[in-house]
């Protein structure tokens, strides 16, 4: 059925699904916060996660629903939309009381416990308090502007996210004027978490205290004859959704730079204030942003969570988190010729578990040799600083032929894509922006090489992006492979998107919008056919998302003919399984653990011919129709053998990360059972790909 079919009550319906399925997410990384297993520091990252989370799911889901409604939440032109809104908000307001519950009742007793504090003024002693004071009149007192609201001052254009303060003054002003309400700014550039001197402190351990406890206990320095009737910390959350109109603009890039500076204004979503702010303070400010009191939350600390990391950045106590882990290296491509080893086989390489610097060492080795003619790479996300791009710079200023497909409008990555562009156009690079209306989302890279007289392909297809910092964090696999047919399909892919004309046959590479979508569904027809006909059918796929309607019928009929499926779905699933007569052969478990988990594998084993495929994508609509996805196939049989044993059946097994979706749509923690042995997948792959402790290889 096409989205614009549907009835409005069923894409209500539909959007409720997905929005509830992601909170249910954040509500299992909550868990983890909750876990007493885990160290304490790594208890508070996992909060720090769900409120970045958070603030991107309403920065993007929540401006978009209250878009789509043009409601203030006081309108009702949208009843279905409205009532939709509303559920989501119950939900995000339960979900950010019980994340603020478990810093305040367990994580910061237990950090303090273990001498690491967060000292409040009323618990600082006289030492702390002369310096937090001369702190302020230093180095913060001459940053900030109080601006005392008049007609003259009107209330300030407040940034996205930003750390702001409301504060109701008595008396008046020095002209006489009765102005009773001020706000103030904190400096961005200003740290959110400030370490006090360890000889000012009574105890052993480290102290630290929050940028907006400064500003607290000195904010009537700032109105000098005037009496600070009350005030709070605030933060307002804006729609950050980027939107040009890529059917007029002439050039995307220009275009998305001036967008860039809105996204700090966009409409507001969202206010956060400090849960003693007085009702009157919250509500004008509520009045400013155009908002409803449904969109307000009064959090017991401070207004951002995710400042907190600052504290695990800085905590030197390396008992209170993770032990260390170091990713097992292929020592043999990095000393050796990467070439000559692709041409004798392929490289499965599985992050973080794996290096990552084997696809850097292939992509230098590439920009460096004389017999290289060309190199073709996608970015969507690779951060402001990044040995691959510096590569890819370093190739074309050797004369290399260098095509980039960069992906400008990757979401909250489009600053650094933009200057990538930027740089690799100066040194004589090809740039192209992909596919106008669908993202480039497929991660690949090709080499061409001189071998002999004649062009050889060396690719590298991924599930991940070529990111330095999320292949340390992100479970990714990729595959270097010297296979001719697999290079061809990659440059068809390439040619594809730098000439906008319809790719050629693909013989390996089910490639999206055009094909990957209905191979997905071929291949599950083809299990339900099988299983039909009495013979096995299995499926077994790994995605960080299934909400695509196309899909979830596709696997509820293979279910109905016996074919027995295991999803792995880390985030959102709309799909319901175990229901009698509909999904009772179908099993789903999120695994939730150190790593985010983040690779796309599908598994057919279509009569013991067992297809293994790595895709960027997941099964989603928008992965689907409105995006560049590349699925590729893993044709080594041994690899193949791999993908199985480290991507999906240590997964099945995991009886510590995992949860179990039922059919009512909750999710149950799996545990060991009776004499069951605890086991974590994600323990085991670094167990057994990760570096020994004594620095061995594998």
């Amino acid at each position: 059925m096409k989205p614009e079919t549907r009835t409005e009550a069923s894409k209500q319906a539909i959007f409720l699904d997905r929005e509830l399925s992601q909170l249910a997410f954040n509500r299992r990384v909550l868990a983890q916060a909750e876990d007493p297993h885990i160290p304490v520091l790594e208890r508070l990252r996992y909060l720090c996660i769900v409120s970045s989370n958070l603030d991107e799911f309403f920065e993007v889901r929540v401006a978009s629903l209250l878009a789509a409604a043009s409601v203030d939440g006081s309108q009702t032109e949208h009843p279905a939309l409205t009532a939709t809104l509303n559920r989501v908000s119950a939900e995000c307001h339960a979900l950010v009381a019980r994340q603020y519950e478990i810093l305040n009742t367990e994580v910061l007793p237990l950090l303090k416990a273990s001498g690491v504090r967060i000292v409040r003024h009323n618990q600082r002693n006289e030492a702390q308090r002369a310096w937090v004071k001369e702190y302020f009149e230093s180095e913060v007192r001459p940053l900030l502007t109080p601006i005392g609201l008049d007609p003259a001052h009107p209330f300030p254009q407040v940034v996205n996210k930003s750390l702001n303060f409301i504060v109701s003054l008595s008396g008046k002003d020095a002209f006489g004027r009765g102005t009773g309400i001020a706000i103030v700014k904190a400096p961005r550039m200003l740290p959110r978490v400030i370490r006090l001197p360890d000889e000012l402190s009574d105890e052993p351990g480290v102290s630290f205290c929050l940028l907006s406890s400064v500003i607290h206990a000195h904010v009537s320095d700032l109105f000098a004859g005037r009496e600070v009737l009350a005030y709070s910390q605030f933060r307002v959350t804006r729609d950050s959704d980027l939107w040009v109109d890529e059917d007029e603009v002439k050039n995307l890039r220009q275009a998305l730079k001036g967008e860039l500076q809105g996204r700090q204004f966009g409409r507001s979503v969202r206010l956060e204030v400090a849960k003693n702010c007085p009702p009157e303070l919250s509500q004008f400010l509520l009045d400013q942003f155009g908002l409803h009191k449904s969109r307000l939350y009064q959090v017991d600390g401070p207004v951002n969570m995710v400042r907190l990391n600052e504290i695990i950045d800085h905590a030197k106590a390396p008992e209170l988190r993770f032990p260390p882990f170091v990713p097992g290296v292929l020592h043999k491509t990095i000393s050796g010729d990467i070439f000559a080893t692709l041409r004798e086989q392929d490289i499965l390489l599985h992050h973080p578990f794996q290096s990552f610097q084997t696809v850097i060492d292939f992509i230098r080795s590439a920009a460096l040799d004389p017999n290289v003619v060309a190199i073709k790479q996608t970015v969507y996300r690779t951060g402001m600083n990044s040995d691959l791009m510096e590569a890819l710079i370093a190739a074309a200023r050797l004369g290399k032929e260098v095509t980039v497909v960069v992906e400008l409008m990757a979401r909250f990555d489009e600053e650094a894509n933009i200057n990538w562009a930027d740089k690799l156009e100066q040194v004589g690079a090809q740039v192209v922006y992909g596919v106008v209306g669908l993202k480039t989302h497929a991660k690949v890279a090709l080499v061409i090489r001189r071998e002999a007289g004649e062009l050889r392909y060396y690719a590298h297809l991924g599930t991940g992006n070529y990111h330095p910092t999320t292949t340390k964090f992100y479970t990714d696999f990729g595959l270097l492979t010297s296979e001719p047919a697999l290079g061809r399909d990659v440059n068809e892919v390439f040619m594809h998107l730098t000439s906008l004309t319809k790719p050629q046959k693909l013989h390996h590479v089910w490639l999206a919008p055009f094909s990957l979508q209905s191979e997905i569904i071929k291949a599950i027809k083809n299990e339900a056919k099988i299983a039909k006909s009495g013979r096995p059918g299995r499926i077994i796929a790994k995605v960080n998302a299934l909400v695509d309607e196309s899909v979830i019928r596709a696997l509820y009929e293979a279910s109905k003919c016996g074919v027995k499926i295991d999803l792995i779905v880390r985030g959102a699933c709309t799909l319901k399984p175990g229901v009698p007569g509909l999904s009772e052969n179908i099993k789903v478990r999120s695994i939730i653990g150190r790593f985010l988990e983040h690779s796309r594998i599908y598994y057919f084993r279509n009569d013991l011919a067992h297809d293994v495929y790595l895709a960027s994508a997941d099964w989603m609509n928008r992965n689907l129709f409105r995006r560049i996805e590349v699925a590729f196939p893993v044709l080594d049989k041994a690899l193949k053998r791999r993908v199985l044993a480290e991507g999906l059946n240590p997964y099945l097994k995991d009886n510590s990360n995992a949860w179990e979706l039922e059919s009512n749509g909750h999710y149950q923690r799996r545990k060991p059972r009776g004499k069951q042995t605890a086991f974590s997948a994600q323990q085991y792959l670094m167990d057994t790909l990760g570096t020994p402790a004594n620095g061995a290889g594998n």
